[in-house]
Order: C-alpha cells, then sequence, then structure tokens
C-alpha cells in the first residue's frame, strides 16, 4: 500500500474545478465494484424483455455513425426504447476527437510525478472533456507495464512497477468516471509489444501473470471501471479476446469485475468460442458478432441466453452512467482549466537525470543557444491513437525567449529536409511546392555521387492518397501495411505547415537515376532531401551557434508510434553526432530529451544536464521553461530503469522474451522484471528506477517500521530539505522477500513512496502505509495470495539505486 501528500479514429474514417478525496492505495478487504452480479436493474432486465434478437445484436457491436465526431467507434442506439446511441474515443493523453482537445502530457510523464492525486485530476479533465466533446466511452487508460524499453507505446501506460500502476490507474479511473464518462482499462492482457502484436502468443507463468501484469487490472476493477478491453495477443495459444480464463475466470469470477469486455479493433476471431469465452462487444463492426451470430443464434449453436448476459452487461453499466434516463446536456469545455492541469502535470513530472556543475538552473542574463528541431517545433504527443487535436502549441524557442535575454536558435538536426537545388532534376519542375491533379506524371533523370540520402515527400490531404514516387523503378514512399498510415509519430510526420510528411533513406550508387512521379489525388506537394553534406552543414552551424553563447539548450527526439516497436535505444538520425559536436563546443550544454522511454546515452558524460520531458502536451514548452529557469523544481521520478545499452536489460540478447521466436514469446524472467531483474542480475542500469535529481538535496533519518495490525507494515522516517531551495522530494520504501515463502521472489519491490514538497531548511516525518497483498506472493499450488511472513527488510531510499535507510520487521 502507498500513501501519498499532497487507432481508431483511422478505422472509423475508413469503415475543471473538481471534488477530490484522500488517496487509499488496495487493500484486502471489500472492493468497489460496478454493482455486483446480484444486483440485476429492474430497468435493464425490461428492456431486455422488449429487445428483439436484431435489437440486442445491434449493441454489441460497432458501426458506421450518422453524425460522427471523429471519434474511434460508434454503436448504433434503440430509439423505441430510449436507448441513446454509444461513443466511443482514443484518449491516453487526452480526447481524440476531430474537435480541438487539451493534449495532456503522455501518461508515462503523469506518471513520473509519483502521485494519485494528480492522476486523478487528469482524468477529470478528460472525462469532462470527453462528456463535453459529445462522447460515452473512454478508450483508456493503458496500464499494461513497460517490459521491453523497445515498446511503441511506452508513453501510453505508466511504469515497469505493479504497484505504482495499480496506484495510478485507479486514480485515473476515478477522475474520468467522477466526470461522467465510462473508462476502459486496457488491453486485457500481456500486450507489452507492438511486435507482431495481433498474432503474438504470450507465454507466462501464473506467479507471474498474478504478481506483475495483472495488478493493474485488478486495482482497476476495484476502482470501479466500466469497462475492460481485450487485447490482440494471445495468452497461453487461445487469443486475449477469446480467453475464458482471463475474461471469466479471472476477470469476473476472482475479481467480481460487472461491466462489459469490448475488443481492441478488429481482435474478435470467432462469435460463439468469445462470447462464451466472457467477451462482449466487438468492435468496429460486427464481422462475428453480427450476421454471423444471429445465425448461430438461430440455428441453435449459440444459446440467446449468452447475447442477453452481453446486453444486461453493458446496460447496466449505461444504466449507472445515467446513459438510459434521456438526453443528458453536455457541459461546456473548460479550455483553461484542461490547460492549467497540463501545466501542472508537465513541470510535476520532469525528470532532472543529471546535473552537473551547476548547469541548472540556466542563468539568468547570460545568453542561451537554443539547438533542435523540436526546440523549433513543439513536440506535443507520440503517435497513433494517442495523437490528439490541440487547440496549438507553443514551442520550447518561443518560451525560452519569452523568459531569457539574449538567445540564439540552430536547427542541428533536419527533420523536414532541404530544398532540392534547382537543376537537379532534368527535366525540372517545382519541387517545393508543385500543385497537381489526379493522373499527373513526371519522369525524369538526376546524376549522383553516390552515398546515402533521405528523401522526404511533404503533401496536402490524406497520406494514402499521396503522389507514387518511384526511384530506379522502385516505390520511394510505399504504403504501410494495415493500418499503419494512420499510426505514425507525433513529431516527424507533420511539417510545421500542416502538411503530412513521410520520409525514406536509401543509399544511391554513383551515376544516372530516374525519378517517376503520378499523381493519384489532387493535391500539393514538396520533394526535398537530407544529405551527408547538409547534415554535416547542420551540426557545423549548431557547433557554432553553441560556441558562442554561454549555456546550450539542446532538444532531442524519438517519434513513438502505436504499432511500431522501437529499432533500439539510441537516439534516431544524426543527434548523437549533434550532441557530441555541441558539448564540445559548450560543456554547459544541457540536453532535454522528448522521447517516449529509456535512452542510451553514450554521450552522457560530455554534458552539463540531462532533463527528461517526454512528450509533454500543449503545455510542454512553458514547462519545460520553467523547469529550465529554475522558476519550479524538477518534481519527476523516473518509473522505468534506463538501460546503459541494448546489450543489458531483461530482454537483451534472449529473442525467447523478445521479440519472440515462431510466433511466442515467454516471459521467461518471471517476477524479476524492470529494476527487480537488475537486482537480481547485478546488472548496472544507467539510471535506476525512481530516480530524479531536484534543485535542492535531502536526508533521511529515524527509520521506524513497525506491523499495523492487518497484515501490513507501517513506515515511519524523517524526510529534511537540506539545500538552500524550495524542493520536491519522492522518497520510497522497498521490501525484501519473505524467508517463510516458497515460490520465486524479487531482491527488494516497491512497497511504497510519498511525494513531498519543502522548503528550504523543512523537516517532515512521513509514514508509508505497506499493504499486506503488497507483502503477499501468488501461490500457483494455493491457487492464491500467500502472504510473506517472517523477518523482513525495509529500505528507505531516493531509488532503486540509492537505497539510504535500513531495518528489519517481523511479519506476523
Amino acid at each position: 500500500m502507498s500513501d501519498h501528500l499532497s487507432r481508431r479514429t483511422a478505422l472509423t474514417l475508413l469503415a475543471a474545478a473538481w471534488p477530490t478525496r484522500a488517496w487509499a492505495s488496495e487493500t484486502d478487504g471489500a472492493r468497489t465494484r460496478a454493482g455486483s452480479a446480484d444486483d440485476v436493474s429492474p430497468r435493464v432486465e425490461n428492456l431486455l424483455s422488449q429487445l428483439t434478437l436484431d435489437e440486442k445484436l445491434s449493441l454489441l457491436h460497432g458501426a458506421p455513425d450518422p453524425a460522427p465526431l471523429g471519434q474511434a467507434g460508434h454503436v448504433p442506439g434503440v430509439p423505441r426504447l430510449g436507448i441513446p446511441p454509444l461513443r466511443l474515443a482514443d484518449g491516453p493523453a487526452g480526447v481524440r476527437v476531430t474537435a480541438p482537445a487539451t493534449a495532456l502530457p503522455a501518461p508515462v510523464l503523469l506518471a513520473s510525478a509519483f502521485d494519485p492525486d494528480l492522476a486523478r485530476r487528469y482524468g477529470q479533465v478528460i472525462g469532462s472533456e470527453g462528456r463535453a466533446l459529445g462522447q460515452d466511452v473512454l478508450l483508456s487508460p493503458m496500464v499494461n507495464l513497460l517490459r521491453t524499453p523497445y515498446g511503441g507505446r511506452n508513453f501510453e501506460t505508466f511504469t515497469e512497477d505493479p504497484l505504482l500502476a495499480a496506484d495510478l490507474v485507479a486514480a485515473e479511473i476515478e477522475g474520468i468516471q467522477g466526470a461522467g464518462l465510462i473508462a476502459t482499462v486496457k488491453h486485457f492482457a500481456l500486450n507489452n509489444q507492438e511486435t507482431d502484436r495481433e498474432s503474438v502468443d504470450v507465454r507466462v507463468d501464473e506467479q507471474t501473470l498474478h504478481e506483475v501484469e495483472l495488478r493493474g487490472f485488478e486495482a482497476a476493477v476495484t476502482a470501479g471501471v466500466g469497462c475492460v478491453m481485450g487485447a490482440y495477443n494471445k495468452v497461453d495459444g487461445v487469443h486475449a479476446c477469446e480467453n475464458e480464463r482471463l475474461l471469466t475466470d479471472i476477470l469476473r469470477e476472482l475479481w467480481g469485475f460487472t461491466g462489459w469486455v469490448v475488443t481492441d479493433w478488429s481482435a474478435a476471431h470467432s462469435t460463439g468460442p468469445a462470447l462464451r469465452a466472457g467477451l462482449d462487444m466487438e468492435m468496429p463492426d460486427g464481422t462475428h458478432f453480427g450476421a454471423a451470430l444471429k445465425a448461430a443464434v438461430e440455428r441453435g449453436e449459440v444459446p440467446e441466453t449468452y447475447v442477453d448476459r452481453a446486453v444486461r452487461r453493458i446496460l447496466t453499466v449505461r444504466e449507472r452512467f445515467g446513459h438510459l434516463d434521456g438526453e443528458r446536456p453536455h457541459p461546456a469545455r473548460d479550455a483553461e482549466a484542461g490547460a492549467a492541469v497540463a501545466l501542472e502535470v508537465a513541470k510535476a513530472g520532469a525528470v532532472l537525470l543529471r546535473n552537473e556543475r551547476g548547469t541548472l538552473p540556466l542563468r539568468p542574463g547570460a545568453s542561451v543557444a537554443v539547438i533542435g528541431a523540436g526546440a523549433g517545433h513543439p513536440f506535443v504527443s507520440g503517435g497513433g491513437s494517442a495523437h490528439i487535436v490541440s487547440e496549438g502549441a507553443q514551442s520550447p524557442l518561443a518560451a525560452i525567449r519569452k523568459r531569457a535575454g539574449e538567445v540564439s536558435y540552430a536547427l542541428g538536426e533536419d527533420l523536414f529536409g532541404k530544398a532540392i537545388p534547382e537543376g537537379t532534376l532534368s527535366p525540372g519542375f517545382d519541387t517545393e511546392g508543385q500543385r497537381v491533379e489526379k493522373g499527373w506524371q513526371y519522369e525524369g533523370t538526376f546524376a549522383d555521387d553516390g552515398g546515402e540520402r533521405t528523401y522526404v515527400l511533404h503533401c496536402t490531404g490524406s497520406p494514402v492518397d499521396r503522389p507514387r514516387i518511384l526511384l530506379d523503378g522502385t516505390e520511394l514512399f510505399p504504403q504501410a501495411p494495415g493500418w499503419g498510415e494512420y499510426f505514425v509519430g507525433g513529431l516527424t510526420t507533420t511539417a510545421p505547415d500542416g502538411l503530412t510528411v513521410r520520409r525514406s533513406t536509401r543509399s544511391l550508387t554513383p551515376g544516372t537515376h530516374t525519378l517517376g512521379i503520378t499523381a493519384t489525388d489532387s493535391r500539393l506537394f514538396r520533394l526535398r532531401h537530407i544529405t551527408a553534406a547538409t547534415r554535416a552543414q547542420d551540426v557545423t552551424e549548431a557547433a557554432a551557434t553553441a560556441r558562442a553563447a554561454d549555456q546550450v539548450v539542446l532538444f532531442a527526439y524519438e517519434d513513438a508510434t502505436e504499432s511500431l516497436d522501437r529499432a533500439g535505444l539510441a537516439l534516431p538520425g544524426n543527434q548523437e553526432r549533434l550532441i557530441e559536436a555541441v558539448t564540445a563546443a559548450n560543456p554547459r550544454t544541457t540536453v532535454v530529451l522528448n522521447t517516449s522511454s529509456a535512452t542510451s546515452m553514450p554521450w552522457l558524460e560530455r554534458t552539463g544536464a540531462v532533463l527528461q520531458m517526454y512528450y509533454p502536451g500543449q503545455e510542454g514548452a512553458a514547462a519545460t521553461a520553467a523547469v529550465l529557469a529554475g522558476d519550479c523544481d524538477a518534481g519527476g521520478r523516473l518509473t522505468q530503469t534506463f538501460p546503459v545499452d541494448d546489450a543489458h536489460h531483461p530482454v537483451a540478447g534472449n529473442p525467447r522474451r523478445y521479440p519472440g521466436t515462431d510466433g511466442t514469446v515467454e516471459y521467461t524472467e518471471g517476477v524479476h522484471t524492470g529494476y527487480r531483474w537488475y537486482d537480481a542480475q547485478g546488472v548496472r542500469p544507467l539510471f535506476p528506477f525512481g530516480h530524479g535529481l531536484s534543485y535542492t538535496s535531502f536526508a533521511y533519518a529515524g527509520l521506524a517500521v513497525s506491523a499495523d495490525g492487518r497484515g501490513g507494515i507501517g513506515v515511519e522516517f524523517t524526510v529534511v530539505n537540506t539545500g538552500a531551495r524550495d524542493g520536491i522530494d519522492v522518497p520510497q520504501v522497498y521490501v525484501g522477500p519473505s524467508p517463510d515463502v516458497r515460490v520465486a521472489q524479487p531482491v527488494r519491490v516497491l512497497a511504497g513512496y510519498r511525494r513531498v514538497a519543502l522548503r528550504a531548511g523543512e523537516r517532515v516525518r512521513v509514514r508509508v502505509e505497506v499493504a499486506a497483498r503488497t507483502l503477499s506472493s501468488w501461490d500457483p499450488d494455493k491457487g492464491g495470495w500467500v502472504r510473506g511472513t517472517g523477518a523482513r527488510t525495509v529500505w528507505v531510499g531516493a531509488s532503486a539505486g540509492e537505497l539510504r535507510l535500513r531495518a528489519g520487521v517481523e511479519v506476523g
């Protein structure tokens, strides 16, 4: 127990002030649920008795929306019985519809604050805006753990630690649903990678499943979540969306879930087996739960009672949220309140990884060189279904210029390409702004000295209808398979003027090459390039700009997206060379990382400071500038371990663990996930779980541990701000293994934490309650939790790698 102070839009196109309560983490006692199996609503039963089979089936699958709002999914209503339609929107970091919404920081940045109360207010913004924007269901939050640093959606979820994930997902759900929007926890279960996500078979032992991956989902059920989204992948040979062990045995019978289960988009694989296993709704259409289910019922293959069960579950939740009470007025969207929370979250989650020689805060009055494409072009959110249409975002360069005196800028890393020099192509055409009609064609040649070139296409309109360009007869920008064209990055795929961007790198041989272009639609397009020479010139100019300034802020990026895992931990493009050149020119350089997850940093020791900002949302520029200037402390701590390189992390060098072999991934690390693996293997990471620096310093003292009389323990200690500035600290409590438990146990686990704000010189006595569940292990032989009794070691530290206090306690 912890204690604290304080893809679909594309698929559819194709087919405030809120009260808060004191935080309480999960306990071993009664759960708060959306009713119980015995709570049968007379109104729902009456509606069910009046529905025809066709009407029942219409409530179990998606269909085109006659009045679309740009949301992910739509389920028609039954007007004659007063059942309204249902609209479902993506939303891990805001409501993803056509209309503008608050673009909140990525969930991984929210998690870095270690503050469930803030997560609750984050959820309240999304819930309120979802209702204001005409939505009924939010397809979020995501609570799959960060198992591999390569995960393309790592920015959409919270952490590698089960306890922290459980605390945060429960709080966010309470915020979302408290505002009247149904939350959907996803992806149930074990969707921890994007590679082969629609087909991979995840093999995991029972103890690891319950102790690691499922704890967050159980906490969501405890918080009363209305909907659970089934994952694409298989679990032990059975697709998650028809896996009875997951959907019935665990979700409903063990945890008592009474809401409904929806597929991820196009993740259903059967009709009768899926319905019997516990699936209730298919999205985005009725491939399996439409005509196929009707025929199965009429042939007697599927009893209609299974259809009734699914409809009952859906209507019961909808009744709970007032959907059956007649027309519900939509509240007005409070953009100002949303922006205020977005700014608070971005500042609270900022993680200061390194700060040498007093590099930060920036020195007032000293000149600043700002470098990087992400400085001039704001990086708001990651790609895929997490991307939000905001009302605009300020660039970090503009935010720094507002508060600093002399500020210079250099691009450093070119994302969008340089104009192809006039005369390169024969015959020539306007590569900087060619307006074409459908069927327009170009055939030409150019001479090249050979080497690597990146071609960059900018175009208006839908990316799937972009011009077809052939280089030496080969498609230069081939269409991505499946829905890949719609699940692209949040920074590098849209030019500053709004044009869609695609890029392709080719190695050319010396000589003459052919270029052919065919317009598939009427549009404007640009064709640019990036060469070794242009890259070298950008780096040279950046180094010169850095050399002429007193201090440097360099923005580095990594653009992650749904459907695609990262290829490695290094920064993409020419950024490592850029950082090396800039830090050589000016060692008083701060690198700001707008990245999705862990990054390798062979350049680390050359820097003065490194600030991890992830994808900071629409207010990210203001938040970044505030932290750099020292207006606020860097309040975040890492929720994931940063490995030194690609060879030293839990899935490194083991394809059976990741990305899988012969279609199967094996979680053979067991309960030793994340920081637990580093402890068990004695591997030193680049930065440990929980790491984060402050502009002040803190000391811990007076550790006292005792049984709490409820099967858990109470941990008390004093935190002192020993520096000259006010600051934020997040002391963490870890507990070692039990001598009485015979299943595998980690070296230590996070057992609690507390976020504290202390004035310079202030001290506070902190108490962290550790629940019996946190002291327990799942015993497969007993089919349940076994409390770890006996002598246990308790540590208090600033991170998993910096444990400062230690004590023993007897757990009876």
